[in-house]
């Protein structure tokens, strides 16, 4: 029996990389007028590399960005940068359709909610409380609860799990990423559903890693066979 529903976050709840690209296409031309000589095409996709190498979390992206490209770092250059990221990326910080309807419609049947995310504590916060989904939730599981490890790494599973008092068997993980979603709920032994709306289409990663349900809108976990819900 199905007693709780784990999600990801970014990009699962919330449309995270169009979020991500466009406020860094924004922050790389507010740059770009404020004295940096690149291209906008060359500058997206070395600063995107640099988040390739360091995770799309890393903080100080614009400032190695800077450094690499111009040799130092230009204050005026990277305060014009962060405000025009910071600006865009409220505006653009939304859930994804029919999500809120569909977490009211499993709360209503009883079920628990959770998250594992590979973001850091604050930021998983800041983006759940902007969408304004926080209180859906009975726990939140992010890298530091987690104690640094990243999915697929087992720690998050185990930590949420144990945080809304369920076994394996009886959680249902929502993800969008095969190669880090999916194979970590797999190897618990969580039931499995790809939110195929996700990142991962883009990136192609991981499609040999499969899950127990495919889905191309978050609504239609409601029909399926497991949650047995009319």
């Amino acid at each position: 029996m199905i007693k709780a529903v784990v999600f990801d976050l970014d990009n699962t709840l919330m449309d995270f990389m169009k979020m991500k690209t466009v406020a860094c296409r924004e922050a790389l031309s507010a740059m770009i007028d404020a004295g940096l000589e690149i291209d906008e095409k060359t500058g997206m996709k070395k600063l995107f590399s640099l988040y390739d190498e360091y995770g799309i979390e890393f903080h100080e992206a614009f400032q190695v960005f800077l450094k690499k490209e111009a040799g130092r770092i230009d204050w005026k250059v990277l305060a014009s940068g962060i405000n025009a990221y910071r600006r865009v990326k409220e505006s653009f910080l939304s859930p994804y359709p029919h999500v809120k309807q569909t977490l009211i419609r499993l709360r209503e049947d009883g079920l628990k909610l959770g998250i594992v995310s590979d973001a850091p504590k604050l930021k998983a916060w800041l983006r759940l409380t902007g969408i304004g989904l926080a209180d859906f939730f009975d726990a939140v599981v992010t890298v530091d609860d987690a104690k640094g490890k990243r999915k697929p790494h087992p720690m998050g599973f185990q930590t949420i799990m144990k945080k809304l008092g369920v076994k394996a068997d009886e959680v249902v993980f929502v993800g969008d990423n095969p190669s880090r979603d999916i194979k970590g709920a797999n190897k618990v032994g969580m039931h499995t559903v790809l939110a195929k709306y996700g990142e991962w289409k883009k990136q192609g990663k991981g499609k040999d890693e499969k899950a127990d349900y495919e889905i191309e809108d978050i609504k239609e976990l409601l029909g399926l066979d497991i949650f047995k819900i009319k």
